[in-house]
């Protein structure tokens, strides 16, 4: 009864339906201390409100998928980057995919797992989130290139 990390295909899979288009989805290295703070953290729990699992999409990954999921042109994206703030728009469409992401951490022999906390790039995320999200062991870290916007990285990490 416990949870279980996603197999990188049904990481592309959710990211494919969701976008409305095919994204690219390789191995990538590990999320470091020096990301964090470019990094939408995303802390999910079980209906006791104990950490299950922690979701980091680095700044490039944040505004590319926030801004496809809305439509956005690309040139959007761009700005943010180029700005280092995603907007406000970008932002509400993000933690909304970080609310769907749940569901690559739900299974059917484990507690239901839901979205309690995010934490926009710069946000400040708690220290024990950060924690698992550096953890090395159960985790697993992707790069996401989303066609006609550009590619950024996924970690998924679970706690205990």
């Amino acid at each position: 009864m416990s949870h279980v990390l996603p197999v990188p295909k049904a990481v592309k899979d959710l990211f494919d339906d969701l976008l409305g288009r095919p994204v690219t989805v390789n191995l990538a290295d590990p999320m470091k201390a020096a990301d964090v703070p470019r990094t939408l953290v995303a802390v999910y729990t079980d209906s006791r409100l104990q950490l299950i699992a922690v979701i980091g999409m680095d700044f490039e990954l944040t505004a590319y998928a926030g801004a496809a999921i809305g439509l956005i042109p690309p040139g959007g994206a761009e700005a943010c980057i180029e700005d280092q703030e995603i907007s406000k728009m970008i932002g509400e469409n993000a933690i909304e995919i970080c609310n769907i992401l749940a569901g690559l951490v739900n299974n059917d022999d484990a507690p239901r797992v839901k979205l309690h906390q995010t934490f926009l790039p710069g946000g400040g995320p708690p220290k024990d989130a950060v924690n698992y999200l550096l953890a090395l062991g159960r985790r697993l870290d992707l790069r996401v290139d989303v066609p006609g916007y550009g590619a950024g990285k996924i970690s998924i990490a679970l706690a205990g």
